[in-house]
């Protein structure tokens, strides 16, 4: 029950956060699904591994790769999609707590939690390149056939 209601909730974040940036309409609900694809497999690996930084990491380079797959096919920018899909991702929460704890002077509760949300947007960040340096070998490869 848990994975039906995280992965309603990713989809709808998802495609509202497509709609917030203008994303064109009928690509609202390919962002929405691979935004939800995104943090299921964020949730799962999280859940089986105990290690939110390698499934942020995991679950980017999912996102990045399947984003420039379906610009490929509906031929759309791969902003479109990776934007829209990474959102989920983005560690809003464990920021505001860091600002939080900054405010209340707890500055050593402040620096744990500063300190993962910059290790989680840092796997975030790789994990968009990776799947970008990803994608050019395999066109290198492709051409390489030809």
């Amino acid at each position: 029950m848990a994975i039906l209601s995280q992965g309603i909730t990713s989809f709808l974040a998802t495609a509202a956060f497509g709609i917030l940036f203008n994303a064109p309409k009928e690509s609202l609900v390919k962002c929405g699904l691979i935004g939800m694809g995104g943090w299921l497999l964020y949730f799962l690996l999280e859940d089986y591994s105990n290690d939110a930084i390698l499934a942020t990491l995991v679950a980017s380079i999912f996102i990045a790769l399947l984003s420039q797959e379906m610009a490929k096919l509906y031929k759309m920018p791969v902003i479109i999609f990776s934007v829209a899909g990474i959102i989920p991702l983005v560690p809003g929460g464990l920021a505001y707590d860091a600002m939080r704890n900054i405010v209340e002077n707890d500055y050593n509760t402040a620096i744990a939690f500063g300190a993962k949300v910059l290790m989680l947007a840092g796997s975030i960040a790789f994990g968009l390149v990776f799947s970008e340096v990803i994608n050019q070998i395999a066109k290198k490869i492709k051409h390489s056939r030809i």
